[in-house]
């Protein structure tokens, strides 16, 4: 897997340019090289670059829509200043087996979440619902859950988003999925089981439908889908150490 994919999901919200020595202008293909635009690479960081064309105007790709020469290209030319990941990371900075009080140091020095209450009530309420994306994936922000070993040990991670009725579920709810979608795909390349969006008929109250899987380097799975909780709906997204093996999906 390349250097790009196996950066920890983090880094979709940090920005880490980087600047060539001599910029050249050259060719980017989109992902099937039916077509291409000129222009001198400028910058990248963990999901885009951007290129300047023979006019001078700026132009921003997103990687998962450049052709693998291209992708190829900036892993060689354009890494430099990127952080350095741990292959060990699931979400952020979080890893499985990590104990409640590592995660919350980890959650308090991150750049991507941020705490929804006072710290003095997390001894009282645990850790999940405390921290939500500090960006909205798509049209809504995400809340974070935890799961745990008998042990102590962190198991699982799940984000899920803001609720929705039902009457917001395709212009809500499916711009959020994408957006998963296409960073999950980005970070951990195509997914082992992929899905169209669950469709409201099939998602039982306090059910949770996936639509795709991907397997983690870390071990263990991620799961993308919609959950139902009464009349509302949710983007979820499931970390998991379990193995979990492909489904069809109705």
């Amino acid at each position: 897997m390349s250097h790009y994919l196996s950066l920890p999901l983090s880094l979709i919200f940090l920005t880490a340019s980087v600047s060539l020595s001599s910029a050249e202008s050259r060719p980017w293909k989109n992902v099937d090289g039916s077509r291409s635009i000129q222009g001198e690479f400028v910058k990248r960081d963990a999901t885009r670059v951007t290129v300047r064309d023979a006019n001078h105007k700026e132009i921003t790709i997103e990687l998962v829509k450049l052709h693998p020469d291209e992708l190829k290209w900036l892993d060689l030319n354009a890494t430099d200043g990127l952080p350095v990941s741990d292959p060990a990371a699931v979400f952020d900075s979080l890893k499985f087996g990590d104990d409640r009080e590592v995660v919350l140091s980890k959650l308090k020095a991150s750049e991507i979440v941020e705490m929804t209450t006072d710290e003095t009530f997390i001894g009282r309420s645990g850790l999940n619902g405390v921290f939500r994306t500090r960006q909205k994936i798509g049209t809504l922000s995400a809340l974070l859950y935890f799961d745990w070993t008998v042990a102590g040990k962190l198991k699982e991670i799940t984000l899920q988003s803001e609720s929705v009725a039902a009457g917001d579920y395709d212009p809500q709810i499916r711009p959020s999925w994408q957006e998963f979608v296409n960073l999950l795909s980005t970070l951990y390349g195509k997914p082992v089981q992929s899905g169209p969006l669950p469709s409201i008929a099939n998602i039982a109250d306090g059910s949770f439908s996936p639509s795709h899987l991907w397997k983690l380097e870390a071990g263990g799975n991620a799961l993308l889908g919609t959950s139902r909780e009464g009349a509302k709906f949710q983007v979820v997204v499931r970390f998991t150490m379990q193995k979990i093996q492909p489904v069809e999906i109705p």
